[in-house]
């Protein structure tokens, strides 16, 4: 084995990948978790929560100056030039924090919005609006869920975007579009139908379609179990004859699949990643807790219950990290499509992973778990949202099993 690599069994990863993960790990110790707090108050004193905390943009310098910035990105032009099995534990780490992603300009919807930019974007709309995504001044949003079809089959989409002479208009309600209540967002992609007559994974365009635009409307900010994970957001917006000029499309008219397949896959992987930094940290906590507390004359860590919890904790998260890395290296190697038996298990398994985890933990801190003084319930929401992002858990399923018996059949 060449001498700059370092074996992690079952996978190997560089050591220039090593390296940045233990600079990564101290910047989030020195910087990201002390930060928390302030930036929860920091939204809780404001008169608008629809502001950015100052801490953020003070972290994400310091990222930036310690070059711990676009780490995502495979291009190392553009960023760390990593490869989905290279960034794994990278976004792991992130993820332990629910502010830790956004430090790094390696949040979503940004990550994958500046993915489908850089694969499939003029150069014109690069210039525009990749490099102020990458520089991370601007945000973005990805507007495809709509509240009036069901939108886990994407092909119900219905809003229109219609050619009328040197301009698209763009027509029609979205929803879940996260990101578009951030007061630094100022561009949307949006799918919708543009040729109606085409097959049926043909019909369907993507367009960028700048936040302040006539006829955009942003109706509501919609809450994720009572939380509205300010200053980021999901709103519900309206598309009311928008008119944006050609140059705005995506690759060509009735290329929104080809787009969303290119997009979703690392995507996807993505929150899986992030979900297990989450439930280890949930685990690390878990442990902490339960040895620093008492109950009917002994340690809750002595306990069988407990350790129970704790051990099957530990063997799940250990099964979705692999199972993850394994999903890494199959797109790595074989690409998106091949690896999208892969991908559906893992984004059935992670998420749920992270629920049950983060459940035994709000359980072993009790009603300190389902507060605010920790990160145990806002996590649990979002591990549970995770579960529809992207695609609910039921299609996830219904593609994989129909795949696992064309195989074995």
């Amino acid at each position: 084995m060449p001498d700059d690599r370092i074996t992690d069994l079952p996978f190997q990863f560089h050591a220039d990948t090593r390296e940045l993960l233990e600079r990564l790990t101290a910047f989030m110790q020195e910087h990201v978790y002390p930060a928390e707090q302030q930036y929860r108050d920091s939204l809780a004193a404001g008169d608008d929560r629809w502001q950015i905390p100052p801490v953020m943009e003070e972290m994400k310098k310091l990222a930036r100056d310690a070059g711990l910035w676009n780490l995502f990105m495979s291009d190392s032009a553009l960023g760390a030039g990593l490869d989905n099995l290279s960034y794994a534990p990278l976004a792991e780490q992130m993820g332990r924090s629910l502010i830790g992603a956004e430090v790094f300009n390696c949040s979503a919807p940004d990550t994958g919005n500046m993915e489908v930019l850089w694969r499939y974007g003029s150069e014109q709309q690069k210039k525009q609006w990749l490099e102020p995504l990458l520089e991370g001044t601007i945000r973005s949003a990805f507007c495809m869920t709509e509240p009036a079809v069901a939108s886990s089959d994407a092909t119900n989409i219905a809003a229109t975007i219609t050619r009328d002479g040197d301009s698209y208009i763009v027509n029609g309600q979205k929803w879940w579009s996260s990101g578009a209540m951030d007061p630094r967002c100022k561009i949307f992609i949006v799918m919708g139908i543009s040729n109606p007559d085409n097959s049926r994974h043909q019909q369907h365009s993507m367009i960028l379609v700048p936040v302040d635009t006539a006829g955009v409307d942003i109706i509501r900010a919609l809450t994720v179990f009572g939380y509205d994970d300010a200053p980021h957001g999901h709103a519900e917006i309206n598309f009311d004859n928008v008119r944006v000029t050609a140059d705005m499309l995506i690759l060509g008219e009735g290329r929104g699949f080809e787009i969303a397949q290119g997009r979703l896959g690392p995507g996807r992987i993505h929150h899986c990643m992030r979900m297990i930094g989450l439930a280890q940290r949930a685990l690390e906590s878990m442990c902490q807790r339960a040895s620093s507390r008492q109950a009917f004359g002994k340690s809750l860590s002595d306990m069988g219950s407990i350790r129970q919890l704790i051990a099957k904790s530990a063997a799940e998260i250990e099964q979705a990290r692999l199972l993850t890395l394994n999903t890494a290296a199959k797109i790595d190697h074989d690409g998106n499509k091949a690896a999208r038996n892969a991908i559906a298990m893992i984004k059935v398994v992670a998420p749920k992973m992270a629920q049950r985890v983060l459940d035994r933990a709000i359980q072993v801190f009790g009603g300190a778990g389902v507060s605010q003084d920790y990160f145990l319930a806002h996590a649990w929401a979002a591990a549970r949202s995770i579960r529809i992002a992207d695609g609910p858990d039921e299609v996830h399923l219904a593609a994989l099993g129909k795949w696992v018996i064309r195989e074995h059949s």
